[in-house]
């Protein structure tokens, strides 16, 4: 299951229990509504409370992130889990954004309101 906010050029996603492919199509939705009318999306996306993912959830993330390489400024990946920040660093193989994991929801918003790095 998944919960989302969204702002000007920016999407909020907690993912909570096992992350399915219809949540991530709803995420997909959501997102490509804000990059048709804003452009470059940031992204905050909480995974400290998901409890797994499915293998068409990975295929999926995989084939959208490469049909979208340039539509995200920065994306912030909420969680203390090793296997979810090694699976932000190998999205930065996919996107042209800047990719950081934080602890906190906090901190991640801090730094997605910072001016992005010429």
């Amino acid at each position: 299951m998944i919960t989302t906010e969204h702002g000007p050029n920016l999407v909020e996603v907690a993912v909570m229990g096992e992350f399915t492919l219809a949540d991530y199509k709803e995420f997909e939705q959501l997102v490509n509504y804000k990059i048709k009318f804003e452009g470059e999306v940031n992204l905050l996306i909480d995974l400290r409370e998901m409890a797994g993912f499915t293998i068409d959830v990975a295929w999926e993330e995989i084939r959208y992130s490469r049909e979208h390489k340039h539509d995200f400024g920065k994306i912030a990946i909420i969680t203390e889990d090793q296997w979810a920040t090694w699976s932000a660093w190998v999205s930065q193989l996919f996107v042209d954004a800047d990719v950081q994991v934080f602890a906190s929801v906090a901190s991640g918003r801090e730094w997605l309101a910072e001016p992005a790095a010429v």
